[in-house]
């Protein structure tokens, strides 16, 4: 038999039928109908059990009105793809381009959305998988917008790339998601990118991420999130769903040697604080506590001084590098530190509805972190309370 009669392996075709068919709206059985052929031929062409004949490829298209390329391709190693550069500024872009830098790659809705892998910090870039290298940028540079279109060589194949989900927020649990959806033997990956509860929020609004975590809770009401999310979610349809509920307060060094107990105390001589940027809700939650103490920020020593999370807060206060900082517990006891409840909080994840309903990653993510190991794991770690994990609240 020569090479060219040879079947072609499944493992060879990226197949999107499944996406494309959810992303209408459509059944298994409605398709088929659509196309002539049986539900079971849909289902087993989904799972990769069947690959279809001309003919087949040819009726699927026609019925979702897309090319046979659309639904089925060869998977194509060292594929150049082109993508989204997020940048904070133009020397970022420079330097990320003209170093053929490591990225990860996620697919959010219709964009392709391209992150620098040595944005996740500096433990983070030496564990997390690249899925692919710069090889150029395209077109205009647009970074007062923070992107630009560069072109992209995967190291992973396209398929993998797409089942990929980008979290916004700052819980770092969400690795530990990741990780048991691994275990799972999901196909499904997660990659949590560190940012304060409303940047989180805004990068979710410009479809950057899938899903984006909060917590911030309305000083008038003491609810969470939800008030802060009709604000500034105003079109769309979005699902909220919680994930835990947490203490954040002050973290302090092992024994409190400055006799910190409250907000006020950080208006004292001598007390160096170590802050989180404006629209953290830990920024927010001190902010709050401040104007109620009757306390003017220009009061504060290292107000101005920025921690990108809440691990970094209590990494500067064991260097000694800040005496005191707004945190959850969980990162106070990893580091060995005091910790001084301020308030509870709950930390919910926010995602567009549809994508419940086309990225059967979402859903696989979801059905995880309601899973009794899961569950007893992130309890374990301090400061969590997993009682109310999944439940959707009403937006």
């Amino acid at each position: 038999m020569s090479d060219k009669s040879k079947a072609e392996p499944a493992s060879n075709i990226e197949n999107r039928l499944r996406s494309i068919r959810t992303s209408k709206g459509l059944s298994q059985g409605a398709l088929a109908n659509m196309a002539g052929i049986t539900r079971q031929a849909v289902c087993a062409i989904e799972a990769n059990q069947y690959l279809p004949t001309t003919a087949v490829a040819l009726r699927l298209a026609g019925a979702l009105d897309r090319r046979v390329e659309d639904l089925f391709s060869l998977v194509s190693t060292g594929e150049v793809i082109e993508g989204e550069l997020l940048a904070s500024s133009q020397k970022d872009f420079d330097e990320t381009v003209r170093s053929r830098a490591r990225v990860k790659v996620a697919r959010v809705g219709e964009r392709l959305v391209v992150r620098p892998v040595s944005t996740l910090g500096e433990v983070l870039n030496y564990t997390i998988p690249a899925d692919g290298l710069i090889v150029g940028s395209i077109g205009i540079k647009a970074v007062s917008k923070q992107t630009s279109r560069v072109r992209v060589q995967l190291l992973r194949d396209r398929r993998t790339i797409e089942h990929e989900i980008a979290v916004a927020g700052c819980d770092p649990a969400i690795f530990l998601v990741g990780e048991y959806m691994r275990r799972r033997q999901d196909k499904t990956t997660v990659v949590g990118w560190t940012l304060g509860s409303a940047a989180a929020v805004e990068a979710l609004k410009r479809r950057e991420v899938h899903l984006a975590g909060l917590h911030m809770v309305d000083p008038k009401s003491g609810e969470s999130n939800l008030p802060y999310l009709r604000k500034h979610l105003k079109s769309g349809d979005y699902t909220v769903i919680t994930f835990a509920t947490w203490e954040e307060g002050l973290i302090v060094r092992r024994g409190n040697p400055k006799g910190i107990r409250e907000v006020a105390d950080l208006a004292r001589k001598g007390i160096v604080l170590a802050n989180r940027e404006e629209g953290a809700g830990a920024r927010v939650l001190l902010d709050q506590r401040l104007a109620a103490a009757g306390i003017k920020v220009t009061q504060l020593k290292g107000y101005d001084r920025l921690a990108r999370s809440h691990f970094e807060v209590a990494r500067l206060v064991a260097e000694e590098q800040a005496d005191v900082g707004i945190g959850v517990w969980s990162a106070a006891r990893v580091m060995g530190l005091d910790f001084i409840p301020l308030q509870e909080e709950r930390y919910d994840l926010v995602v567009e509805t549809d994508y419940l309903k086309q990225h059967p990653g979402v859903e696989h993510l979801l059905d995880t972190i309601m899973s009794r190991p899961f569950r007893t794991e992130i309890e374990a770690l301090g400061g969590y309370d997993t009682r109310e994990i999944g439940k959707i609240r009403e937006f």
